[in-house]
Order: C-alpha cells, then sequence, then structure tokens
C-alpha cells in the first residue's frame, strides 16, 4: 500500500476539503451499494490511498489527514448550531435504515430541503461536510479567534507560529497518520494563503521538510474570489504585494510541487456557459477547486502495471513522487505549474470533438498568460468518465486515441505529456452546490435542447460528470512568479522602499528579505537562462 496523507490550513482550505472527501464518501458508498452504476464498483481506483477505516457503533471511514482551522473573523457568543443538513445526518446515524429503505417520495422532499438548506445557509465549512473525521485530524488554532485584527496578511499569525506547544500539537497529529501508512507515496497540502494561515502553512511545511526529507509534498495554494478585491489605499496595496509576495517564496521554499488556484471570477469565467457560479458563496467556488484536486489525485489511485493489471478500467497510473518528477525535473525544471479544468468534459465522439478538450479546459491559476505554445511545457493530462456523443461511456482506449491524435496535430508540442486515463467520473453527492446549468444532463453529458431560464441543477437531477484535469509546467506561469518577485524588490529590497517598515513588523530582518528575493529570483531563472549566466558570472 502506498498511501497520501492529505493536510488542510486555514479557512477556505477547509472548504474545498470538504468537498474533497464527501466525493471520496460518495465513491465508497456507491461502490458497496447494488443500484449503482457498475462503473462505480469495477472502476480500478484504490480508495484506501487517501482514507483509512475506522470503527464506530456503525462501520465508518477517515480521510488520513490533519485539519487545521480557527475562527478569526468574528467572535461567537454561541456554538454555531447544526443545520437541517447535519441533523439529518445524526439521524440517519441513530437509524440506518431510514437511508437505505422508507418511502421515496418522502426522501425525495427531504433532499429537496436539504439541499435548499445548504444553498442559502452554510456559513462554515463543517456545514455539509459529510465525512466522519478521525479525532486526530481536527486541530484548532488556540486563541487565534479572539484576535479582533484582521488576521489577513502574513505577520498577523506571528503569535501562532512562534507557540512551541501549537506547531509541535499539529506535528504531531500528522506524525500519527504518517505511521500509520504502509508506505507513504506524499503529502498533499492545501493551505488558504490568503492570510495569516499562510504562515501557519509555511511553518509546518518547514518542520513537514526536515522531519520528512524524502517525502514529496504536493502543495495547493488556494484562495476565495471574494479576497482578491481591490485595496482601499496605497498602504493597503502595498501590504498585499508584499503578503503575495513573502507567501509565495515561503510556502514555495518548503515543497516540490506548487500549484496556486484562485481565479478571480468563476461566475465570468469560461466554464460559465456550463456552470453557475456565485463567487461570493464560498460553498461554490470550493466545489470547483475540490473537483479539480479529485482528478488530479486520480492517477495516485490507479492500479500499478503487472502482469495481471486490468486494463479496462484504467491507465497511466502516477504516485505523487512520480508526477512531480514529470513535472519539475524535466522541460525547464520548473516547480509552480498551472491547473486547468474541464468541467464537465466535453464527449469524446471523433478527433473534432476531442480537439475541444483543449479548449474547454480553463484554468484556475490567477495571474498566468494566455499563450499556450511552450516547446518546453510539460504536462500531466487526466480524463475519467469520459462520455460519447450519445454519452454513453467510452472505452480506455478511445479515450487514449483520441488525445494522442489531437496532440499529434499541434503544431506546438510539449516536450513531454502523461495520460492517465479511469472510466470512473466524478460523483455528484447530495451536499454538492446546485452549479449545473440547464444543459447538463443527469451522467453530465452536454444537451443541445435546454431552457436558459431553466433553474441550477444539482445532486437531484445530475448523478455523476466527465472530467478533465490538466496539470502544466510552462511559460505561462512566468507573469504570476514575476508579479511577485518584483513586488518583494520593489516595496521590500529597494533603498527606501516603504514596505520595509511593514516586513519588519512582520519579524523579517534584512538578510531574510534579501533571502527571499534570492528564492523567487531562483524560480525565475528557468525561464531566463540569461540570468544563470549572470548569476555564475558574479
Amino acid at each position: 500500500m502506498r498511501e497520501a496523507v492529505t493536510v488542510q490550513v486555514g479557512g477556505f482550505a477547509n472548504y474545498v476539503g470538504s468537498h474533497f472527501w464527501n466525493f471520496q464518501d460518495e465513491l465508497l458508498g456507491l461502490a458497496d451499494d447494488p443500484d449503482a452504476d457498475e462503473v462505480f464498483k469495477s472502476a480500478a481506483l484504490d480508495m484506501d490511498v487517501l482514507y483509512r477505516a475506522g470503527e464506530t457503533h456503525q462501520r465508518s471511514e477517515d480521510g488520513a489527514g490533519v485539519v487545521v482551522s480557527g475562527n478569526v473573523a468574528r467572535s461567537v457568543s454561541k456554538p454555531h448550531g447544526r443545520n437541517l443538513f447535519l441533523q439529518s445526518l445524526v439521524e440517519e446515524g441513530q437509524n440506518p435504515s431510514t437511508s437505505n429503505g422508507g418511502s421515496n417520495s418522502k426522501r425525495s422532499v427531504e433532499d429537496k430541503d436539504l439541499i435548499e438548506c445548504l444553498e442559502n445557509g452554510v456559513d462554515f465549512w463543517t456545514d455539509y461536510s459529510k465525512v466522519q473525521y478521525h479525532p486526530q485530524s481536527l486541530y484548532e488554532l488556540c486563541g487565534s479567534w479572539t484576535d479582533f485584527d484582521k488576521f489577513d496578511n502574513y505577520g498577523s499569525a506571528q503569535e501562532v507560529v512562534s507557540d512551541w506547544s501549537q506547531m509541535e500539537e499539529m506535528n504531531e497529529r500528522l506524525r500519527f497518520f504518517v505511521e500509520e501508512c504502509d508506505h507513504i507515496q506524499g503529502i498533499q497540502f492545501i493551505v488558504d494563503d490568503s492570510g495569516g494561515f499562510s504562515s501557519v502553512a509555511a511553518q509546518f511545511l518547514e518542520n513537514i521538510a526536515d522531519d520528512y526529507t524524502n517525502t514529496p509534498v504536493l502543495l495547493y495554494c488556494v484562495r476565495d474570489p471574494v479576497t482578491l478585491g481591490s485595496s482601499r489605499n496605497q498602504r493597503e496595496t502595498i501590504t498585499r504585494a508584499l503578503h503575495n509576495a513573502v507567501s509565495f517564496s515561503k510556502l514555495s521554499s518548503f515543497c516540490n510541487l506548487m500549484v496556486p488556484i484562485g481565479p478571480p471570477s468563476l461566475s465570468r469565467s469560461y466554464m460559465s456557459p456550463y456552470l453557475y457560479v456565485q463567487d461570493e458563496k464560498p460553498f461554490h467556488s470550493s466545489a470547483i477547486c475540490a473537483a479539480a484536486m479529485h482528478s488530479v489525485s486520480i492517477p495516485f489511485r490507479l492500479q500499478r502495471m503487472g502482469p495481471t493489471t486490468d486494463l479496462r478500467h484504467s491507465s497511466g497510473n502516477l504516485d505523487v513522487g512520480e508526477l512531480m518528477h514529470i513535472l519539475s525535473d524535466q522541460g525547464r525544471q520548473n516547480m509552480v505549474t498551472a491547473l486547468d479544468v474541464a468541467m464537465p468534459a466535453p464527449s469524446l465522439a471523433d478527433r473534432d470533438v476531442m480537439g475541444n478538450i483543449e479548449m474547454k479546459l480553463h484554468s484556475l491559476t490567477p495571474e498566468i498568460s494566455d499563450g499556450d505554445e511552450d516547446p518546453y511545457s510539460v504536462e500531466s493530462l487526466v480524463v475519467h468518465g469520459a462520455l460519447d456523443r450519445g454519452g454513453q461511456r467510452t472505452s480506455i482506449s478511445q479515450v487514449k486515441d483520441s488525445v494522442c491524435s489531437v496532440y499529434e496535430g499541434r503544431e506546438t508540442k510539449p516536450k513531454f505529456s502523461h495520460l492517465s486515463v479511469s472510466l470512473c467520473p466524478l460523483p455528484i453527492p447530495l451536499p454538492f452546490p446546485s452549479i449545473f446549468r440547464g444543459n447538463i444532463g443527469r451522467h453530465g453529458e452536454i444537451l443541445n435542447d435546454h431552457s436558459d431560464g431553466s433553474q441550477p441543477k444539482g445532486s437531484l437531477n445530475i448523478e455523476s460528470i466527465p472530467m478533465a484535469a490538466r496539470l502544466r509546467s510552462s511559460n505561462a506561469i512566468l507573469p504570476f512568479i514575476e508579479r511577485r518577485s518584483g513586488s518583494l524588490q520593489k516595496h521590500g529590497v529597494a533603498r527606501g522602499a516603504i514596505g520595509s517598515l511593514i516586513l519588519r513588523d512582520w519579524g523579517f530582518g534584512k538578510e531574510e528579505v534579501e533571502d527571499m528575493g534570492e528564492h523567487l529570483s531562483k524560480l525565475l531563472r528557468p525561464f531566463h537562462p540569461e540570468m544563470e549566466l549572470t548569476s555564475d558570472s558574479d
């Protein structure tokens, strides 16, 4: 067994994580459901890679990982009560027969009420989580929720990071899960890097790098679109720019592959013809991020090649370390990648339609260039649950042949591209938001006959969708890195920079600021070979 341990740090990261674990829980349930689609029972996904079995008064499964949270935005005078959805989970746990039998009409009415409750009343990431976490998973930062100062920049977490006991407790929580692994293949780390949790995560990652030197770390830096609003004054603008630069420098120093996620708007993105996303609802935007991460994690769980491997259900397995080797050790040897997603993926009827999959892949990574013509680019593409034009599931060989034909027809081909394919689509669990437009069918097929004025669809109308996701190491990420490097140089390093006092308040001396600037310059060198020559001559 080659397990992957997941770590979540911060508010929006936990919103994403709740959806991610709901997908995994749904897959486990469908695999045991005699009435479910056969594709969920023979999909060749090894769920034990991410999950650990647990025993309570009834059989349950726990996500293997650490969830770090802290309410820093408000003071709560009384505990947050269970909403209708969480109450229904408690009732099902007390009377399991109600979830598997009883009146179908009554169940349908109840489900509509639950969905309406979630659409109008999600205030916390726990409001829609249907997973039972292991007691060692959840860790709340002590004291952070009583601080009325904004927790919106790198320096605001100094109290937490300097508290040795809290950081050690987080390390112990992680150690518990790592020691339960037969052979850990890597750590999947999700952080909300929009504020103080970025500093907490950086310290946590540094400890991981010291304690688990040979364990690869895949880092997702996620941001709620709402946090990307305009600044109110010059100081706020400079503070935000420095936070982005410092956060990027620190976090990228202690991981093997970094994937920034946080488009300024999903409601106005290229996905809007198929998805109705309300940017102001993290319940919505985090669902898209989680779906993309689920797709990226598919290769970690596919069957490894061997004499008895059944190639009818999957192809192209990778572990976390192999993915990092493909993306960061080849081409330009760049370790910051863009994440593109097609949700739902288009049908694969023929070569022309398959060509659309590249047109339908839209980036969740902010501040990147639109150009896709980079002969040194390296890619890892995952396609799962693909359908043909008639809405039937395509075979593994059909997907592989279609993708290969498209890549052969490219004018500028990537230096290397890896393809992973699975028949298993993305399941849509009940707490998933109603974000699909009327042109999406029950199995994620794109319909031609639909009403634009129809209500958004959710789990009552859609059972699953085909997905495609791509991690791309190319020069498209260059503007993202350049902006952060330039901000640190302009506001923090240059003589007389007005941001130097801000950095000093955050606890950084001159030498440490210069080290961060050098690290960001190092990340730029793969794109500018002349910088390497200049550095050598110095």
